[in-house]
């Protein structure tokens, strides 16, 4: 019985990720809604893992765990949540293999992503780096700051779903189970 009951949680797990926007729609309907702009992040779903996982573990959060990326609105809603990738990847790498940078600047979108995104397009900004900064410096990363600030609600509207809290399931069905998620989520707001 208990056998049958997981096997249809991870069925409709699978339909609900399947059900999930595309970047392209995501941003189409950033688009659609007249923002400029969209933040770029990423964020480590923890997950049970022994220390003979070293793909799992993320040394930037000292744990074990998948990288998900997450594009979000300017007020902070999610629009898409990426399919997971090893903890041990780096943000910029992790947004090279979905493609970021490319599906943002296709509908004429500009993305702002924090540090971990130096160097990777033209059309993500990031704040600069390094000490002694001058004054306009710091004053554009205080105003990429205050932009960007909104993706903690999107963090915090599909990490406030207990299930991603800690993982004890296979660590790949994390970005199933996100995109599962955040189509419950989008279906709640909206």
């Amino acid at each position: 019985m208990a056998t049958t009951a997981w096997r249809y949680v991870r069925e409709t797990t699978v339909l609900l990720a399947e059900q999930a926007p595309t970047l392209e729609q995501g941003l189409c309907r950033a688009r659609r809604k007249g923002w400029e702009y969209v933040i770029v992040d990423v964020t480590l779903i923890s997950c049970d893992r022994v220390a003979a996982d070293c793909p799992f573990y993320s040394g930037k959060h000292k744990k074990h765990g998948m990288n998900v990326q997450v594009v979000a609105a300017p007020d902070g809603e999610p629009l898409w949540t990426s399919w997971s990738l090893l903890g041990s990847v780096h943000d910029t790498r992790a947004a090279r293999v979905w493609k970021i940078a490319e599906r943002i600047k296709a509908p004429g979108l500009l993305g702002l992503g924090d540090k971990g995104y130096v160097g990777l397009s033209e059309v993500v900004f990031c704040p600069f780096k390094g000490r002694g900064k001058p004054q306009w410096k710091k004053d554009v990363n205080s105003e990429h700051a205050q932009l960007r600030s909104p993706r903690e609600r999107a963090f915090a509207q599909i990490k406030n779903w207990d299930v991603l809290r800690r993982l004890r399931c296979c660590p790949h069905r994390v970005g199933e189970i996100t995109r599962a998620v955040l189509v419950l989520q989008l279906r709640e707001a909206g």
